[in-house]
């Protein structure tokens, strides 16, 4: 561990994270290698997805998830020596095999099965990604707290330099982001201020300002309820653990022990890095008013540029231009000597002196009292109808929920059931049926969005139409179709979890 500089942590990137990692987002699909690392990551790796197997995934379920994501991303080019005409299932492999390559997965043999996993460090750098892509707004209160709380119970003595170190940790982080949030102030008027309408101005000045961009509770940071008015006991608790000897050597200990492995210099200076972090939330103060004068020039730029806009909807400009146009041309451009009289063969009476132009009186409108309102009474038959009506409309009602269980049903042990041994013995049952019809339908459409919707209405199933068959109920005759669990080397997992 290098406390000096930074030449420790420049040196151990590459040691934990592969030299091409990064090469699948610098290429010209970029994004769309990034959406389908997220997507990946959302449902195999991330901490949201289901419990993976410990020895990974089986390759060919991981290929399916990519070719199942790029199915409905048409806007992929053509990667080099990849031609125009290569097909789905080849292109999803050769996207496995891209990032395969850069070392975001690893494959490992299974018995006869090839598993993919990703590495510790490499779904670790993913996370942090994410996190930065996703973050939103600071509550600078919850930060305060957490640090008083942390340094609280250093002070008595329930933990040691542990937790000192990650208070330490989280003020410089904390002191960094405020310092920082005036740049980004500038940057964001910046970006706002292109915008062609006065309208999108507006709502972008107020809805991605700095309570919903950067720090969320920047209104309360003033007041005395804010736990940053604790900061004096913050400060005067750290001066305590640095002065008292007990303190200080049982923190030494955890340095010296654990952070430095026996190193006393290194120890040292560790501890007095994070102490003078800590020291630094001292200037909080002086980040905040600096932030303030940023808030403020920037709420007058853009009060200036609303002002500017709102006027410029008359046209200024052109009645300006016309008045100096017609000074010119009377020869007057030297100035106005000659009798006011003779203004209006200058200035034209529909332009800048027109009796439209002046302000009209103020109108007072009169308003009507509001009405009472009427309690409507409803009679018993009336209530029983909608009742009806009610239930009915319920039971007619198709939910994913319900087409699960209608096709777990029919499945019973089995992987897929034809729709001529489908139930309709119940209005339920029927209305399941047209369902599974119409998915079956549009899953054989060439609309990407009919197709879109209609999968994410039966995960885990597929739906296949039968061209040529027609199967005939009592009560409907429609195109038959096949109902089937959708591919996997768990079937028996896969079914119950429908």
């Amino acid at each position: 561990m290098d406390v000096y500089g930074v030449g420790g942590a420049a040196l151990k990137l590459f040691e934990k994270i592969p030299d091409r990692l990064f090469s699948p987002l610098a290429s010209a699909n970029r994004h769309e290698f990034w959406s389908l690392l997220c997507y990946l990551y959302r449902h195999r790796f991330g901490p949201d997805a289901p419990l993976p197997p410990s020895y990974g995934f089986i390759q060919r379920e991981l290929v399916q998830d990519i070719e199942d994501h790029i199915r409905y991303a048409p806007s992929w080019q053509p990667e080099e020596g990849e031609s125009p005409d290569t097909t789905l299932s080849q292109r999803a492999s050769n996207y496995f095999h891209r990032l395969l390559q850069a070392g975001w997965f690893r494959t490992e043999k299974y018995g006869l099965a090839q598993t993919v996993s990703m590495a510790p460090p490499v779904s670790q750098m993913l996370t942090l990604l994410i996190e930065f892509a996703e973050t939103g707004p600071v509550f600078v209160s919850g930060k305060i707290r957490s640090i008083d709380a942390i340094i609280s119970k250093v002070l008595r003595g329930e933990d040691g330099g542990d937790l000192f170190r990650e208070a330490a940790e989280q003020c410089r982080n904390l002191l960094v982001y405020i310092r920082n949030t005036g740049t980004n102030v500038r940057d964001l008027m910046a970006s706002i201020v292109t915008q062609e309408t006065t309208a999108e101005y507006a709502r972008k000045f107020f809805r991605e300002y700095v309570e919903q961009v950067f720090i969320g509770d920047y209104k309360e940071l003033r007041t005395q309820e804010h736990p940053l008015s604790r900061r004096p006991q913050i400060l005067q608790a750290v001066e305590e653990l640095s002065t008292r000897q007990e303190h200080r050597n049982r923190l030494m200990d955890w340095y010296y022990s654990r952070l430095a492995n026996g190193d006393k210099a290194k120890a040292e200076a560790a501890f007095e890095r994070d102490l003078r972090r800590l020291e630094e939330l001292n200037r909080i103060e002086e980040y905040l008013e600096r932030l303030d004068d940023e808030i403020r020039s920037a709420n007058k730029r853009a009060f200036i540029v609303l002002q500017y806009r709102l006027q410029s909807i008359r046209p200024i400009d052109d009645l300006l231009r016309q008045a100096i146009d017609g000074l010119v041309a009377s020869g007057l451009e030297g100035g106005f000597e000659g009798p006011w009289e003779s203004l209006p063969q200058i200035f034209a009476p529909d332009a800048l002196v027109a009796v439209t132009r002046l302000a009209q009186p103020r109108k007072e409108t009169q308003k009507h009292p509001p009405s009472a309102l009427r309690q409507a009474v409803l009679s018993e038959h009336t209530r029983a109808v909608g009742n009806l009506v009610r239930r009915a409309q319920e039971r007619r009602r198709i939910t994913p929920a319900k087409l699960r269980d209608y096709a777990k049903s029919a499945l019973g042990e089995n992987t897929n059931v034809s729709s001529h041994d489908l139930p309709v013995g119940s209005i339920e049952e029927i209305r399941a049926y047209q369902s599974f019809n119409s998915l079956a339908t549009a899953l054989k459409s060439k609309i990407v969005t009919s197709a879109m919707q209609a999968r994410r209405q039966i995960p885990g199933l597929d739906v296949i139409c039968d061209e040529e068959g027609t199967c005939d109920h009592p009560f409907l005759v429609a195109q038959s179709f096949e109902i089937r669990l959708r591919k996997s080397p768990f079937p028996a997992e896969k079914k119950n979890s429908l």
